[in-house]
């Protein structure tokens, strides 16, 4: 499937990887709209889009059902929806788990996940795609990782099923390993720089992802026609060490 002209909705899409995978749509001649919570940061990402003429920007709260239905309201028709928010993660040992944090990883990750899947589910065009943005955590947890890791999988789940659930809409997941984003700060914090270069002895890659390499495969999920149900793994070869 080619993407020129057609309308992708990315969540998240003002930094990081929802960033690089809409500027990389964009490029492929797709209409673009970002969403996000903050306005400011929504206004400066399309500033940095080749064409900041050709993209939308939506604020939300996609852990609000008025505020996910408000959006595919205002989105109207459209192809693919492409979700990388990952705000609020908790990472703590299970001992010390503060579950006002646990709940609100949860509401970022799974249930904006099914909020967004059941108002999508709506207004997407029948050849569209959802593609979710799960992780390595689901395979490989870290020791204070656990509740990402379980949600992660739950992502996983919840593609199969609705791969089923919304055909012929197609429904896949990425499941990076550890790129180079601004959660890496939250998790590692000053021990960031140490820390990868640990990871990037240890991956057969040699080194850790970058936005562009979630960005291109992305891109395969959506263009490809005869891929659904299917968790991606861009990893660095992560899982296997």
């Amino acid at each position: 499937m080619d993407i020129t002209n057609r309308k992708i909705v990315v969540v998240g899409g003002s930094s990081g990887m929802g960033l690089a995978i809409a500027s990389a749509a964009q490029a492929r001649g797709a209409e673009v709209v970002i969403v996000g919570r903050s306005v400011e940061r929504l206004e400066q990402a399309a500033s940095e889009f080749a064409e900041a003429d050709r993209v939308q920007t939506i604020a939300a709260d996609v852990t609000h059902e008025d505020d996910v239905s408000r959006l595919f309201t205002q989105v109207g028709s459209f192809d693919h929806l492409v979700i990388t928010a990952v705000s609020n993660l908790t990472y703590m040992p299970i001992r010390d788990l503060d579950m006002d944090a646990a709940r609100q990883t949860i509401e970022a990750k799974l249930v904006a996940a099914l909020l967004l899947s059941k108002y999508a589910a709506r207004t997407i065009n029948e050849h569209g795609s959802i593609t979710f943005t799960a992780g390595i955590a689901a395979e490989r947890p870290i020791p204070t990782g656990f509740l990402v890791g379980a949600i992660n999988g739950a992502l996983f789940s919840l593609t199969y099923g609705l791969a089923l659930a919304l055909a012929p809409v197609r429904v896949n997941a990425i499941s990076p390993g550890w790129v180079d984003t601004p959660p890496l700060e939250k998790i590692f914090g000053p021990r960031k720089a140490a820390a990868i270069e640990q990871l990037e002895q240890r991956l057969p890659t040699g080194r850790i992802g970058r936005p562009a390499d979630i960005a291109h495969a992305v891109l395969f999920l959506l263009e490809n026609e005869f891929t659904t149900g299917t968790v991606l793994p861009i990893d660095g070869g992560h899982r296997l060490v």
